[in-house]
């Protein structure tokens, strides 16, 4: 009977040993949560500063300020714009390379990037 009784109280205090870890490490775990909550509200309004930091710099009337300030733009004059049959003439296209097998199948006369158009037969 004293052999029975030794081992129960070894027993419970193996279980308090077992219940007290698992408290120590819950509360250690705890205070990690707590941390890291913390750290999320800090960077949250750290994001949200940085948002209205950006919104204030991307204004378009601060940017147009700044822009008369240090640039020297001017308007557009009437002098500066040309019609499209006083503009130069395209520089003609040089013939594909016979070394370059691919530049080689290119075919211009076929029509590229359109709906609904269908290569020539031939």
């Amino acid at each position: 009977m004293r052999i029975v009784n030794i081992i129960v109280v070894v027993a419970l205090v193996l279980a308090a040993a077992y219940v007290y870890k698992i408290k120590f490490d819950s509360t250690v775990e705890a205070a990690r949560v707590a941390r890291l909550r913390t750290d999320i509200r800090r960077e949250r309004d750290a994001v949200a500063a940085l948002r209205a930091e950006w919104s204030k710099l991307d204004n378009p009337s601060r940017i147009e300020g700044m822009a008369k300030r240090h640039l020297t733009l001017r308007p557009v004059e009437t002098f500066q714009i040309e019609s499209l049959d006083r503009l130069p003439m395209r520089p003609p296209t040089m013939p594909a390379d016979p070394v370059d097998p691919i530049g080689a199948m290119i075919d211009d006369d076929v029509p590229t990037g359109g709906l609904g158009l269908a290569a020539p037969a031939r």
